[in-house]
């Protein structure tokens, strides 16, 4: 006999749709913040975080798709637009010849260290200026549990 599911209750429910409201409408904001900014996305700013919090150094196409939580596929149409824009430039993997390395260009880095002020302003102004530091806390308390589930810890 198949358990009947656990549904949500309507505290739940609330917690859950405003939750997925909030995240939608964020990232919708920040990627038209970003393009009327930066001329860029929000994915091409991933992207350029990525690849900066690596110290510049060169990151294996597939160690980038996972730390962005994106499909290869994904990640090398993506790479391919950014390429045509100077942002980013494979390189050929010596010990893998179906592996590349994305490294960030000079322009990528240029155009992160432009878009990042007013990035984080609007975080600032849209997250973090409306919340407490009991809340900040709380934040990092709901973030960091459900990461761990996710990740079967």
């Amino acid at each position: 006999m198949e358990e009947e599911p656990r549904w949500l209750d309507a505290r739940e429910q609330r917690a859950w749709r405003g939750y997925l409201a909030m995240q939608a409408q964020l990232q919708a904001t920040l990627h038209r913040r970003l393009q009327a900014d930066a001329g860029l996305s929000l994915a091409d700013f991933d992207v350029l975080v990525a690849l900066t919090d690596r110290g510049g150094e060169p990151v294996r196409a597939g160690e980038l798709a996972a730390l962005l939580q994106w499909e290869k596929s994904r990640l090398s149409h993506h790479l391919a637009r950014m390429e045509r824009r100077g942002l980013v430039a494979r390189e050929d993997c010596p010990d893998d010849a179906r592996g590349a390395f994305v490294v960030l260009t000079a322009a990528g880095r240029r155009a992160q260290e432009a878009a990042a002020p007013a990035h984080v302003a609007a975080v600032r102004e849209l997250v973090f200026d409306g919340l407490t530091s009991e809340q900040v806390d709380a934040l990092i308390g709901v973030t960091d549990e459900v990461r761990a589930r996710i990740a079967g810890r």
